[in-house]
């Protein structure tokens, strides 16, 4: 088989870039290791549709996270998925966290993120009656999306534009040839086939940098090493999920050390409570580097107990009988990542000597909120390569 482009993985970025290249003279192929579309890091987060506060200015995931918040709520807007357009707040519950609040006000502004406010504990109530803090950033445009509903959208479209879907493929091989790549896959089904590409997008998500060294290039010498990262969520209940109206996010953590945002990489965003558009509130994701890679996602023991305790300190409703397990994701983070920001890589590999090629690694959060930017990018280079 033949193809103009190939693209690895199903996910909402890979369905993105199908969307954004298919065209009636071109011949795209998505294939997906699993049975189907999005079954991995894009349907197991926590679906909020960020707004670019929290990634220094002038990097990709600033500009993409706030072009891809516009985009989605237009989208949103004309009906093709749920969206719940409710704002959060970023809250500091004790004096010592405030300039923490400033330092994300000052980046989001610098990122072009609008409406952004601190404002003091009197004002709070206005917004968040039942949630404790003694000053909040408000954020107006993150939202919450719904991601199922975002990812059939999307490969609704792929397909639309004449992408073709290939499920249960794996890419087990890859072999540079004049004019492209040989392909060699195998199907979950049983046996394998060889198809040749002129382009190859490598959109696998989880095994993005392994997919990336399939052709020859050496992921630790790019800086393209991936870690996994699992989330745990935690569900709120007894009734106690009306008393919050939007997700309410603690000020960030960066290494150990409250500071102001862009300066270091944050270990996580603090475990926060998320509205979902169907009403449900979690509490999550905490941050667990798994040593291997097996996708296991049973919720870590404690976890209720532990975002009990974390959350309470601005949701003081919370009693420990409210909080119960729900759900794990698992998302790709560069090794990179640990010490310092990383960003997003969006890499045609011609350098390397591997013209043709584009490999998106490490996207992670906000990659949801990214995945029709980070299309266009790819648009872009597939365009310049024609």
């Amino acid at each position: 088989m033949d193809a103009d482009v190939v693209i690895v993985g199903a996910g909402v970025v890979g369905l993105a870039v199908a969307v954004a290249v298919a065209r009636a003279d071109r011949t795209v192929f998505v294939l997906e290791r699993a049975t189907t579309f999005g079954t991995g890091t894009s349907s197991r987060n926590s679906e909020v549709v960020h707004s670019g506060i929290y990634y220094p200015p002038g990097s990709l995931k600033a500009r993409l996270c706030v072009e891809g918040n516009r985009r989605l709520r237009a989208l949103a807007e004309e009906g093709r998925f749920a969206f719940l357009a409710c704002g959060k707040l970023v809250v500091a519950v004790e004096p010592a966290e405030i300039p923490t609040l400033e330092g994300l006000l000052a980046v989001g502004r610098a990122n072009g993120v609008e409406g952004l406010e601190l404002i003091g504990a009197a004002d709070v109530p206005r917004f968040e009656p039942h949630v404790r803090a003694v000053a909040a950033l408000v954020v107006p445009s993150t939202g919450v999306v719904d991601s199922h509903g975002l990812l059939r959208d999307l490969v609704g479209r792929a397909r639309d534009g004449g992408a073709l879907m290939v499920y249960g493929c794996r890419v087990d091989a890859a072999e540079p040839m004049a004019g492209g790549y040989r392909l060699h896959v195998g199907y979950l089904a049983g046996g394998g086939d060889t198809l040749t590409a002129r382009l190859v997008v490598n959109a696998a998500g989880l095994d993005a940098d392994l997919v990336a060294a399939l052709p020859g290039l050496d992921v630790d010498a790019a800086g393209y090493r991936q870690e996994w990262v699992k989330g745990n969520y935690a569900e709120v209940g007894n009734g106690k999920q009306r008393l919050i109206s939007r997700p309410i996010y603690p000020a960030p953590v960066y290494h150990g050390v409250r500071a102001g945002a862009g300066q270091a990489a944050f270990s996580g965003l603090g475990v926060h409570a998320t509205r979902g558009v169907d009403g449900r509130v979690r509490l999550g994701p905490d941050v667990e580097y798994l040593s291997g890679r097996s996708e296991q996602y049973g919720v870590r023991r404690g976890t209720a107990e532990s975002f009990y305790e974390s959350a309470r300190r601005f949701l003081p409703f919370l009693e420990p009988d409210d909080v119960t397990p729900e759900s794990a994701g698992i998302r790709p983070r560069l090794a990179a990542a640990r010490e310092a920001f990383a960003d997003f890589v969006i890499a045609e590999e011609s350098a390397r000597g591997l013209p043709g090629w584009i490999n998106l690694v490490g996207i992670e959060s906000p990659g949801l909120t990214c995945a029709l930017p980070i299309a266009d990018e790819v648009a872009r280079l597939v365009g310049e390569l024609d």
